[in-house]
């Protein structure tokens, strides 16, 4: 081996759940920092003994950061409990105007703006700036660069391919000379996690709304199972495609029309009334779905209930009786030819 050539990272340890912040940031709704607390806490008892949390500068404009350090401390969880995951790629800056500019009638409550900057410089920014918002002992070891399917689609695809590359150069080199931390790529678009994948060596890929039990393509199976070979860890988020398969108004984060999108609304009737007739809860079987592909090895799940963590912990090791799977198939619920559940009839 050359011995200018950095070590080969092996892909990091992650529980079955990796708890999402994006409620400490105010995601929808602003909620006391008491309940905040309260869900940090249900992380720590629920979450076994390395408890993953994914954050990002974008949640909140750096309050979901901040919150977290702040609940840290308060429950004075020793810093290797935690493994903290940032995406970077954006930054506070002030709020000038009575909201938000960077994404409008999202995020409650908001003291400050957020600007996107992803390249060299701007992405250690971002690093540098994550670790003033955490505070002291807390520091992320899960790097990533944040929804660069977004980025790229929203100015010059090869001008952002090169901002992209030159992130990622610094973020590898930030990587290698920090003590237990990763890479990886989290996206919506499985294509552009691919093609980093391609350019990058990653320890780990979070897909977004990828994989979820209304879509499965075959293609991006096949892409996780080609992660899983080269010993990359794949971690499913947004496996509820935003809460609407389990009766929220959002899919993929928009508001879908009831008669343009009926086929969307018919789908999830006839889930819901399957889990019903297997008295199996929709969050479960969506959950239990997220984790069955070859190579998936957690599931990214949000809640803004400290109740709600214990259950979700619970439904992510508690498999589901094949016949649910089966009789899915069998009504076009899930593709027939998903090659990881419903095999035994």
């Amino acid at each position: 081996m050359n011995p200018s050539t950095p070590p080969i990272v092996e892909p990091p340890r992650l529980p079955r759940v990796i708890f999402g912040s994006s409620a400490l940031g105010n995601l929808y709704e602003a909620i006391p920092f008491e309940r905040k607390l309260a869900i940090a806490r249900a992380w720590i008892e629920h979450g076994g003994d390395n408890v993953v949390i994914d954050s990002a500068g974008k949640y909140g404009a750096g309050l979901a950061l901040e919150c977290l350090g702040d609940c840290l401390r308060s429950l004075n969880v020793p810093p290797e409990r935690v493994t903290i995951s940032n995406k970077l790629g954006w930054r506070r800056v002030p709020l000038v105007g009575e909201e938000p500019t960077f994404e409008p009638g999202v995020w409650r409550d908001l003291g400050h703006d957020a600007a996107q900057s992803i390249e060299a410089e701007g992405i250690l920014a971002c690093w540098r700036q994550g670790l003033e918002l955490l505070g002291e002992p807390y520091a992320p070891r899960m790097l990533s660069v944040h929804d660069p399917d977004e980025y790229l689609a929203s100015g010059d695809p090869e001008v952002r391919w090169r901002d992209l590359v030159a992130a990622y150069e610094a973020l590898s080199k930030l990587r290698d000379e920090t003590p237990g931390a990763t890479l990886g790529v989290g996206s919506k678009d499985w294509r552009v996690a691919k093609r980093i994948a391609e350019s990058v060596r990653l320890d780990w890929v979070m897909l977004a709304n990828c994989v979820t039990i209304y879509t499965h393509p075959p293609q991006v199976l096949d892409f996780i199972l080609s992660l899983a070979r080269q010993g990359v860890a794949v971690v499913n988020s947004g496996v509820f495609n935003a809460g609407f398969l389990v009766g929220g108004r959002y899919f993929d984060y928009r508001l879908p029309s009831p008669t343009a999108e009926k086929k969307l609304f018919d789908w999830r009737e006839r889930f819901l009334s399957l889990c019903n007739r297997h008295g199996t809860r929709p969050a479960h079987a969506c959950v239990q779905f997220g984790l069955s592909p070859q190579g998936v090895v957690s599931v990214a799940l949000n809640t803004t209930n400290p109740d709600r963590v214990q259950e979700n912990v619970e439904i992510a090791v508690t498999p589901i009786a094949d016949d649910f799977w089966l009789e899915a198939k069998a009504i076009g619920l899930i593709d027939d030819a998903y090659p990881y559940l419903g095999n035994n009839a």
